[in-house]
């Protein structure tokens, strides 16, 4: 299988970059291709955070922060990023979400090598749609991510939103003890489960934090669920909420309602109307505060609800010459080898087959062949009582129906499949290349639930 490398052996020296002990730096990479083009430095490296107070937890960090450095570019426009790894193990990075070329995917053995200590890479891709990604590696993905490398890619729409205030809220839960250490980040029962949960749960690396917001305006919230396992059930009690797109993708507006299920992987942008000076509001996971919303004084006219979001230029499946194909997401229940001599846990599969992480050739064997400009249905069936936030690389698919819940079709790259559900979605095979099709819970990708499907 081919790949370019595009990585060097030289370390740091001579990379011409400024302020490498303070993490991330943006700097130019040379001339945009448009105005407006952003580009970054981005550093993985240790950090000691202080999640419990009075103890540390050495966490890995992007930029010196996690979650890491909050990454924009604006829609159509190229985005570059050198990433440096000054971490002790090999690592990569994909961008949840983003449609762009298979070499710059950021999966190991398949779309490049991993980076090793002391190297860097350039992913250099343009970015075709608005809204709100993040990005994670794909390399033993358990503990990276579970130690913090996440972080959040905006990608800001063509012309102004209509939106004049905006927060961006990663929601993690962390694998630690009462004294900041880190926990088992995959329980192997727990994995065959519903996934190896944390125990403190963060917004933007604050345990319950108070977040302040304008009187009067209507904020955009942007809600990036970047945790391995928990699917938040998110409410606003006595909050004037509405959603405005889902995984990036522009929605009517609607209400919130009693709440939103985001479940790992999977994001949300919410309009609030903030209330009065001086309110507050719980925002929730179930009923478990997450972080109080308070209304500070602001100088600017009360908002109204913008418009709309423009839609993201993403290929209309036609259903009547699609092809049906089926994917069964099942319980696997075998193990693979001796664990500890590499041998690797498959709880999960589908269609019968349970990708072995530790297998670098499991990507040779995709368990579908699409054609390139194809139009595609896919039934997916979960077999099992956890639920599931199915993710493909690469391209976008319309939300079709669901056998559990009533369906206003939208477009995503995650779809969270409840328990014994049956749903169908669609999409046009447009991005040439072999792309992951997994679960989001990371023990479960980990443990089986992973597939390669070939666009050709």
């Amino acid at each position: 299988m081919s790949f370019t490398r595009r990585q060097v052996l030289a370390g740091l020296a001579g990379l011409g970059v400024v302020g490498l002990g303070t993490g991330g730096v943006r700097y130019w990479l040379g001339r945009p291709e448009n105005v407006a083009t952003h580009d970054y430095e981005l550093i993985a490296a240790p950090l000691d955070m202080e999640l419990v107070p009075g103890h540390v937890t050495p966490a890995w960090a992007y930029g010196g922060q996690a979650p890491g450095l909050e990454l924009r570019c604006r829609q159509g426009e190229r985005l570059r990023v050198r990433f440096i790894n000054k971490l002790e193990v090999d690592t990569t990075i994909h961008w949840h979400g983003i449609r762009l070329p298979l070499e710059m995917d950021g999966v190991p053995y398949l779309s490049q090598l991993p980076v090793q200590p002391g190297e860097y890479f350039d992913y250099n891709f343009i970015c075709p749609d608005a809204g709100s990604y993040w990005y994670h590696p794909h390399t033993a993905s358990t503990e990276q991510l579970g130690r913090g490398l996440v972080g959040p890619l905006i990608i800001e729409e063509r012309e102004p939103s209509g939106f004049r205030h905006e927060r961006t809220l990663s929601l993690k839960t962390w694998h630690i003890d009462e004294a900041g250490a880190f926990t088992e980040f995959l329980v192997p029962r727990q994995a065959a489960r519903e996934g190896t949960r944390g125990r403190l749960s963060t917004i933007n690396g604050v345990p319950t934090p108070t977040l302040e917001l304008p009187a009067g305006q209507v904020v955009r919230l942007r809600l990036i669920n970047v945790d391995s396992t928990i699917t938040y059930r998110l409410n606003l009690p006595g909050g004037d909420a509405r959603i405005y797109a889902l995984d990036g993708n522009p929605v009517e507006p609607l209400p919130l309602g009693k709440e939103y299920w985001i479940g790992p992987g999977m994001r949300v942008d919410l309009a609030l109307k903030v209330p009065a000076e001086g309110a507050e509001l719980p925002l929730r996971n179930g009923p478990l505060r997450l972080a109080t919303l308070k209304s500070v004084a602001s100088a600017e006219p009360a908002g109204d609800w913008p418009p709309a979001l423009p839609a993201n230029p993403v290929l209309e499946p036609d259903l009547a010459r699609a092809e049906t194909l089926r994917f069964n997401f099942e319980w696997a229940a075998m193990l693979s080898g001796d664990v500890e001599r590499g041998g690797s846990y498959k709880y999960w599969q589908i269609n019968g087959q349970a990708w072995d992480i530790n297998d670098k050739t499991c990507a040779d064997r995709p368990i579908a062949t699409l054609q390139k400009d194809g139009h595609y249905i896919f039934v997916l069936r979960n077999m099992a009582q956890y639920q599931h936030p199915i993710h493909l690389h690469g391209m976008t698919f319309k939300v079709l129906s669901s056998d559990r819940r009533k369906i206003v079709p939208y477009f995503t790259d995650t779809y969270l499949l409840g328990k014994n559900e049956t749903a169908r979605i669609a999409l046009v095979a447009d991005n040439p290349g072999v792309w992951m099709f997994h679960c989001h819970v990371i023990d479960h990708m980990e443990t089986g639930l992973m597939a390669a499907i070939a666009v050709v």
